[in-house]
């Protein structure tokens, strides 16, 4: 089972970016996606410093994937799709239904927001070239089982398993909107909030994660306790999504678990100090997303 960086999904500094990939080139992890899937107005990094930073990690042994926006708005976000899709050095995450269209005839990663959800929708996308896809962030378990079985052959699975769960994305920015800011000036805000922008309730407890464009899950989805599941069920990528700190431990954390080199529970414990909020597996075991199922009170 190998493990995935997942796109950046927050805006940092350029040099933030830099040191952070850097760092990767040391961490446990094989496979790591590039490239802005958020929002076009975030040009601290263009295609061809991604390009550069995956040649790095390509050294370091690792596999670079360019991934797509999610939302496209504009001729500009149609000419910045283009250019990842024909450049040709390496595979393509494809995040709408364009970029797997421009990709046809090519290999290429089905993202996780084209909405497979059955078998005919896997049998399509991988027709059309895909070669892994990822798991819809909401499906649960019961509902991977049974693609798991249909799932055309030769087609890999992968699964987000860690990180703060995107689960919209709008043409209005809500970080520049807090801000009382245009969208077409927003200043760049987003830059503030490096693992996005918490949204209480008027209790004071935790909502959403205003990211931008995207709104995000207020906990961090984890599913650090179900890695020996996940390889049962044949799953042959687990995808962690960045964070600004400590993202180097929480993927050693999962590569020990992973392992068997330590216990899921014991490990978990660990994960929360590296947390920058709650955490939460509910979507997993078909329960509200901001549950957290424990181990033991799931199999026992």
């Amino acid at each position: 089972m190998k493990f995935a960086l997942g796109p950046l999904q927050y805006y940092w500094s350029r040099i933030a970016v830099l040191q952070f990939y850097e760092s990767a080139c040391e961490w446990p992890v094989n496979l790591v996606y590039l490239g802005e899937t958020v929002c076009s107005r975030r040009h601290e990094l263009r295609l061809e410093d991604w390009l550069e930073v995956a040649d790095m990690l390509v050294q370091a042994g690792k596999t670079p994937i360019l991934s797509t926006q999610v939302l496209l708005e504009s001729g500009r976000d149609m000419t910045t799709l283009r250019k990842v899709t024909e450049h040709g050095r390496y595979l393509v995450e494809a995040n709408d239904m364009g970029a797997v269209r421009r990709m046809q005839g090519r290999d290429f990663v089905a993202g996780p927001f084209l909405n497979l959800y059955n078998a005919p929708a896997l049998e399509l996308i991988a027709s059309q070239g895909a070669v892994r896809w990822v798991m819809p962030l909401e499906m649960g378990r019961a509902g991977l089982a049974q693609l798991q079985q249909d799932r055309p052959r030769g087609l890999e699975t992968e699964v987000f398993a860690f990180g703060r769960l995107p689960l919209a994305f709008s043409a209005r920015c809500f970080t520049a909107r807090n801000r009382n800011l245009p969208k077409d000036n927003c200043q760049y805000v987003c830059m503030d909030h490096p693992d996005g922008l918490l949204l209480e309730t008027r209790e004071g407890q935790g909502f959403l994660t205003i990211n931008g464009i995207q709104t995000q899950s207020a906990w961090v989805y984890t599913l650090l306790h179900e890695l020996r599941d996940l390889e049962s069920l044949g799953v042959d990528v687990i995808r962690l999504s960045p964070q600004s700190r400590g993202m180097g431990e929480v993927l050693r954390l999962y590569r020990d678990v992973a392992d068997g080199r330590q216990a899921s529970t014991v490990a978990h414990e660990q994960l929360l100090e590296l947390l920058p909020s709650s955490a939460c597996n509910g979507f997993w075991h078909g329960r509200p997303g901001l549950d957290m199922v424990s181990p033991v009170s799931e199999r026992f």
